[in-house]
């Protein structure tokens, strides 16, 4: 279990001939659950920092994408649109009508197709240290470091995790031990990376009416504050919130995060 109060469940579900890991709370007010889209490589326990932040009514849905966590690695590699065809998918199997969506990094790109392609399902949107595209105006030394597999090197990799994400992990790299054993390195990263290949939310931009909290660390070298406010400037109904961390700052700044969302999502 996630070692959270109020009735979480965890299971197998066989969506779209996927097996996937989810985890579901149901909501205790009248607020529709939030369904979470993480990260590259992040299993669901990475979420309990954000989720024990949040008002302990709040229902969601999170899951480990296929090939991450314990959700096996799929046959082939897969396309946004897939995944995005999934979770719509999932959704209707636990017969939830219409949810608030958030998606962090990776998952913000997932985030953006959804509430894109499947609107009707998505009541507001909530995108976290992403962009409009894999990359937008990165350091070329920063994605070099992406690609390079020193960042799975147990010697080298917590020096380069510091370079990558900056914010607060400068001053407290022990920081970095809640994702201890919660990022896989079997492939399925690989599979997400493909996913996105080609990407970009920037010619439907524009449609996204959803309202949109845009949150994003000032220090985000991986993904540069410049992505937020393009994404802020972009869509119609969009509002900007910098937090004082870097990319993984949904986790490290959790505590911080967490009555913003709840306030967001509670707004009429």
């Amino acid at each position: 279990m996630l070692g959270i109060d109020g009735g979480v469940e965890i299971r197998q579900m066989k969506v779209c001939n996927r097996s996937i890991r989810v985890a579901t709370r149901p909501s205790n007010d009248s607020l529709p659950p939030l369904v979470i889209m993480n990260g590259s490589r992040c299993s669901v326990e990475v979420l309990v920092p954000l989720l024990k932040a949040l008002d302990p009514a709040t229902g969601f849905v999170c899951f480990d994408p296929p090939g991450i966590g314990e959700s096996p690695r799929p046959s082939r590699p897969y396309l946004l649109p897939e995944i995005s065809r999934m979770v719509n998918a999932l959704l209707a199997d636990l017969d939830i009508p219409v949810a608030d969506v958030l998606g962090v990094s990776w998952g913000g790109a997932l985030a953006q197709h959804f509430a894109f392609r499947h609107r009707s399902r998505c009541r507001r949107l909530i995108l976290v240290s992403t962009g409009p595209a894999p990359f937008v105006r990165p350091s070329w030394a920063i994605l070099r470091e992406v690609v390079a597999p020193r960042r799975f090197d147990p010697v080298r990799g917590r020096e380069v995790a510091i370079q990558l994400y900056g914010g607060k992990l400068r001053d407290d790299p022990d920081l970095l031990d809640v994702f201890k054993g919660l990022m896989t390195n079997d492939g399925g990263e690989r599979y997400q990376q493909f996913a996105v290949l080609g990407w970009t939310s920037l010619p439907y931009l524009r449609l996204i009416r959803q309202r949109t909290l845009v949150l994003h660390g000032s220090d985000d070298q991986l993904v540069p504050p410049f992505n937020a406010r393009l994404l802020a400037r972009l869509l119609p109904n969009a509002q900007l919130h910098l937090v004082p961390d870097g990319h993984l700052a949904l986790v490290t700044s959790a505590q911080e995060i967490g009555p913003v969302i709840d306030a967001f999502r509670a707004a009429s």
